[in-house]
């Protein structure tokens, strides 16, 4: 490569911005020298590339990337890695470029970017298998009301494919599996097979008026009978939370008005949550008033009605809840809970009478769009696990106050308590700071126009620092100053420079505390008047403060 005359003053000129530009992707040292006999160092601390210009050329993959650039094209593959890896936006590259008499390559880029797009569609593609039948007669019965265990048969599977994982879908021609809908989660469990081996299903889902059964393998003899188990806990806990969101839903229509409806709702076996619409935040009186309901018709231990098959319109004329906007068929299923108290359309699973939901205890309330609040309640042993420990949290707090007749009263004493004495510290930290201020002043050192200041200061936070660095400031002219402290055993450097002294010193405060910061095993940062830095090790606070004047 020639350097020499016009070509490599510019050369000279140019390269720092280009190689900024183009190859802060390469992550290694290389060497380029010329003729000028100048140096040109460039410091991308990002990608730990280190750059010098400054004699002959050492060949290496770094070197033709530069040679691309003279060439008056930056190389597109190198401008996409630049953005897709380090965040550097290509419009920036190219302005860049055109600052300095350069074009980007946007084929190659536009390449690149296409290349990445399809690498991340193949990652995240879900590669679907064909159905494979092993009995022609496709109808499905559900038997998940009234059971948990079933015999049956493999209708048809396939293999879906995600995420370099396979997983089989299975349809069975009776099955007691509910499939995740309106709200209520897919059961799980196990496929039993008579030769002993145990399929779990780990989810269940409806497609197509389809039940399918999430399995993480295939049955070695898929045509056997096999017996389908739900996990018996984990639906009971959720038939619970599925039956008190009914139970709260009533509760909320006598607390809070008719114009509460059902927005949505989420029911597991951990937790409920019920979204409803209502034009105000719930308050902890109102809360309480519903979950006491609930309670009450919990403990009635009432029994569920449960029609099925009922016509829609029949349903409707009875006074039934329906969710709006939701879709229902010809015939509909209809749970009640006391003719007097709910009744709603539901598909879901629920328990026998409410008394198996044990207890319910509303957990959250809050807003989750206009005009739509969320409350999120458990029950069951999970409520009774949460009231145990809240309870035991509260003696805990008792047991710190020596048992006070309020433990509200006696916690708001020590708030306002802890806030005056909180304000009496500030005002000695001031204090104290304002002593230090005009001791510091009277250590200013004049070098070459500059008041120099660079000391340990014992003071309990960086606000503190800050604020007396800001108060030396106000008082000693051309002020290069350095503070160092040690807070919560962590050493603290903070670098003040006056601003007349940024552009006639060229000083600059970010750059000096990130040298200083070495100093303490850290790092730091901040504009040219301040900057601060933090570090591990305090023992090299003294010779951060030595090494500070060298910069001016």
């Amino acid at each position: 490569m020639d350097f020499s005359g016009k070509t490599h003053k510019e050369a000279y000129h140019k390269a720092p911005d280009l190689i900024t530009t183009n190859l802060k992707v390469l992550h290694y040292a290389f060497t380029i020298v010329n003729d000028i006999g100048l140096p040109v160092n460039i410091d991308l601390k990002q990608s730990d590339l280190f750059i010098t210009i400054n004699g002959k050329l050492e060949y290496s993959e770094a070197y033709k990337a530069l040679k691309a650039l003279f060439q008056k094209k930056i190389n597109g593959e190198l401008a996409f890695e630049l953005s897709d890896t380090y965040g550097f936006p290509i419009d920036l590259t190219e302005l860049m470029a055109r600052e300095n008499g350069f074009t980007v390559d946007m084929d190659a880029y536009e390449a690149a970017l296409s290349e990445q797009k399809n690498r991340s569609r193949a990652a995240t593609a879900i590669d679907t298998g064909d159905w494979l039948t092993i009995k022609d007669d496709e109808s499905v019965e559900f038997t998940g009301y009234d059971e948990t265990e079933t015999v049956a048969h493999i209708i048809k599977y396939r293999k879906v494919s995600a995420k370099g994982k396979d997983q089989y879908q299975i349809v069975l021609d009776k099955t007691p599996f509910y499939a995740e809908s309106g709200g209520q989660v897919g059961d799980r469990g196990e496929l039993v097979f008579p030769d002993g081996e145990i399929i779990e299903v780990t989810d269940t889902k409806k497609e197509n008026g389809l039940i399918v059964h999430f399995t993480d393998k295939l049955p070695a003899n898929p045509s056997d009978a096999l017996t389908a188990i739900v996990d018996a806990q984990r639906r009971h806990s959720t038939e619970a939370n599925h039956s008190a969101t009914h139970l709260l839903h009533a509760a909320m229509k006598q607390v809070l008005g008719s114009h509460v409806n059902q927005k949505g709702s989420l029911v597991n076996a951990d937790y409920l949550r019920f979204d409803f619409s209502h034009f105000a935040k719930v308050t902890d009186e109102e809360l309480a008033k519903i979950e006491a309901i609930v309670n009450e018709k919990i403990r009635e231990n009432i029994a569920l009605k449960e029609e099925r098959s009922v016509l829609y319109a029949e349903a409707i004329q009875s006074g039934v809840t329906a969710l709006f906007g939701e879709k229902y068929g010809e015939y509909v299923r209809v749970i009640t809970f006391d003719d007097n108290f709910s009744k709603e359309l539901c598909g879901g699973t629920h328990v026998r009478a409410t008394g198996q939901v044990g207890y319910f205890k509303i957990t959250a309330e809050n807003a989750v769009a206009a005009g739509v609040r969320r409350i999120e309640a458990i029950t069951g042993i999970a409520a009774e696990t949460y009231i145990n420990e809240q309870s035991h949290l509260l003696q805990q707090v008792k047991d710190l106050l020596k048992n006070p007749k309020d433990v509200a009263k006696s916690i708001e004493s020590l708030l306002e308590e802890n806030a005056k004495l909180k304000k009496e510290i500030e005002k000695s930290i001031l204090e104290k700071s304002s002593g230090l201020k005009d001791e510091l002043a009277k250590k200013a050192q004049e070098i070459n126009g500059v008041n120099f200041i660079a000391e340990r200061v014992d003071l309990p936070n960086a606000d503190a620092v800050k604020n007396l660095a800001y108060n030396l400031k106000d008082i000693v002219p051309n002020l290069y100053l350095v503070l160092a402290a040690e807070i919560n055993g962590k050493p603290n450097i903070t670098v003040m420079i006056a601003n007349n002294l940024v552009k006639e010193k060229d000083l600059h405060a970010g750059n000096i505390v990130k040298e200083l910061a070495k100093e303490v095993k850290g790092g730091g940062g901040g504009q040219p008047f301040y900057a601060t830095a933090g570090g591990s090790d305090a023992s090299g606070i003294d010779n951060a403060l030595q090494k500070a004047k060298s910069f001016i």
